[in-house]
């Protein structure tokens, strides 16, 4: 399950990079919305480790919704 969870966040941070490389640089909300997508698409994979190595139950929960609340 661990190496599942870590191949998903990765190929989501990845799609969400191709969503991004996608957007219209002419446009300006679009670049500035796409870039808040970027940061919180791509801090799952950032939260993933963290909360993998939680030293309790209750650690590992927190840092999973921490991740949550971001996207």
């Amino acid at each position: 399950m661990a190496q599942d969870l870590r191949k998903r966040t990765k190929e989501f941070a990845l799609r969400v990079i191709r969503v991004y490389s996608s957007l219209p640089s002419s446009s300006t909300v679009a670049q500035v919305i796409g870039k808040q997508v970027l940061r919180s698409g791509t801090s799952v994979g950032a939260h993933y480790p963290e909360a993998f190595h939680s030293r309790s139950d209750a650690e590992f929960i927190n840092k999973i919704e921490v991740g949550l609340q971001e996207l």
